[in-house]
């Protein structure tokens, strides 16, 4: 319950460790850096999923599934990609009592090996473009770690297709970024900044990355999605050519693009407060939960009543629980369902059963309002649109609240000033770090497209390019907020997770 988080304003970091092991989202695993996700947690990835694999599908993608061990030479044929990924690497020497004539890498990304692939099934542009994607699982060895943001193991979605045209090629990767975008805001509730990401901050072996950023509520972004324009370098690497139209050999052109369990973090970090999780109806693995409230003499006809009203929820097609545990108090149930982030709670007593009403409680505004036993699933729609949209809004919000255009270094400094940290450790001895007392936000400001400059802003301060936003590149005429060279893109920088 709320006396078992810590509040924001204490200690952010730690806050949202309270919420993930309170709301039984997840849970540490004895191998250092894993996580186990739990039903509730596991509940909201299957509903994310499943909305988004509906979307994909609807663009004309299949799924498919690649082996997640992999040949290390398969990566080292890709200089940039195997650089990139090399500290995060796990290997496997040995199998079956034996040692492998080739070590093996645990699948970082699937890239590599699904060239390999393609190789075999592309010899003309008949057979383009194969529009495929797979849901499995990663691992990246991560020395810093945080429950569903950043994990050793972690759950995703990774597409990767091929193209006979640059343009259809590059078409593909602002596809895929637009359904991100909207499944974001449409289903996540998170509003976020779609653009492109410099080249020091791109998709190792990619030729572009666009991304979607996120604020989160300590002001920090998250990236949220990704979509790699690939070129022809992973064509090139693994010697993917095809007869073109003209009847000469050319190589094909590629994308990749995914999500991750990062995005459970994100709705955590975005939407939750003091009293534990808020989850927008979308999500939820319950939308609604119903508590009668009864006595030992009133119990049967309470029940009953309650029964009856969750049943009609139910046959309207509604995910609702029902709690009817006569071992807690209904104030211990009413804070516990608050903690789970359940979005609608419905009250049940003697007096409402008399009445014919109930009670309905927002879990976004606490709002109560008295129903009538027969208009609540019609209200209950109601109500679940409007926190869904609540949710979007007041993120927005938050969000525009804390963005602030930049005209030089000092706007900059003046505007991120120190980074405070504060670190702690986990129970199991994991570390996290967050920040206390929240600095920055969004920086908007015209950037000189220098490396430079960049990466002095990245050491300086650990505030960086998150990514230059499509709808903001009209007018970038001026002077670098960084250096004060002549400037060339319109950048947002944050610090990041």
């Amino acid at each position: 319950m709320a006396n078992k988080i810590t509040a924001r304003s204490v200690d952010y970091s730690q806050w949202y460790i309270d919420i993930v092991l309170n709301a039984k989202l997840a849970d540490y695993s004895p191998v250092k850096g894993c996580m186990v996700i739990r039903p509730r947690g596991y509940a909201i990835w299957e509903r994310l999923r499943d909305e988004l694999d509906r979307r994909f599908k609807a663009t004309g993608h299949q799924n498919c599934y690649f082996p997640m061990l992999i040949p290390e030479s398969f990566l080292k044929k890709e200089a940039e990609h195997v650089e990139g990924f090399s500290p995060e690497l796990a290997v496997v020497t040995h199998a079956g009592g034996e040692k492998l004539d080739e070590p093996l890498v645990l699948r970082p990304t699937s890239e590599t090996i699904i060239w390999n692939a393609y190789k075999g099934w592309i010899q003309s542009w008949r057979d383009l473009p194969l529009l495929y994607n797979q849901w499995a699982n990663v691992i990246r060895w991560e020395k810093r770690t945080r429950l569903f943001l950043r994990t050793t193991e972690f759950l995703w979605q990774e597409g990767h297709t091929a193209h006979e045209t640059k343009a259809e090629a590059v078409k593909e990767t602002e596809l895929m970024l637009e359904v991100y975008r909207r499944f974001a805001e449409e289903v996540l509730c998170l509003p976020v900044i779609a653009g492109k990401k410099s080249d020091a901050e791109k998709f190792a072996g990619a030729v572009d990355t666009y991304s979607i950023e996120a604020m989160m509520q300590d002001k920090k972004a998250l990236q949220a999605g990704t979509s790699h324009f690939l070129g022809q370098n992973f064509a090139k690497a693994f010697d993917v050519q095809f007869q073109n139209r003209e009847g000469s050999l050319d190589y094909v052109w590629a994308t990749s693009w995914g999500v991750s369990t990062r995005l459970i973090g994100a709705v955590i970090m975005t939407h939750s407060d003091d009293k534990g999780l808020v989850v927008p109806p979308m999500l939820a693995q319950d939308e609604l939960v119903v508590i009668p409230i009864f006595k030992t003499e009133n119990k049967d006809e309470v029940l009953a009543y309650a029964k009856r009203v969750a049943d009609a929820l139910k046959a309207d097609g509604r995910r609702v629980a029902f709690d009817d545990d006569d071992s807690t108090s209904p104030g211990w149930k009413f804070a516990e369902w608050e903690m789970r982030g359940v979005p609608l709670r419905i009250e049940a007593g003697p007096k409402d059963a008399a009445s014919g009403n109930v009670v309905m409680v927002r879990r976004d505004s606490g709002e109560k309002l008295v129903v009538k036993a027969e208009d609540v699933p019609a209200k209950a729609a109601e109500l679940l649109a409007a926190i869904q949209t609540n949710l979007l809004e007041r993120a927005r919000a938050f969000r525009d609240a804390n963005t602030k255009p930049v005209a030089d270094m000092a706007e900059i400094l003046a505007f991120f000033g120190k980074e405070k940290k504060a670190k702690a450790a986990a129970a199991d001895g994991e570390s996290h770090e967050g920040t206390a007392e929240a600095t920055g936000g969004f920086a908007e400001g015209l950037w000189c497209g220098g490396r430079d400059c960049e990466a002095k802003l990245k050491a300086d301060l650990k505030v960086t390019i998150r990514n230059l936003p499509f709808d903001r590149q009209a007018d970038c005429e001026g002077s670098c907020c960084l250096c004060g060279a002549p400037s060339k893109h319109r950048a947002i920088f944050a610090r990041s997770y």
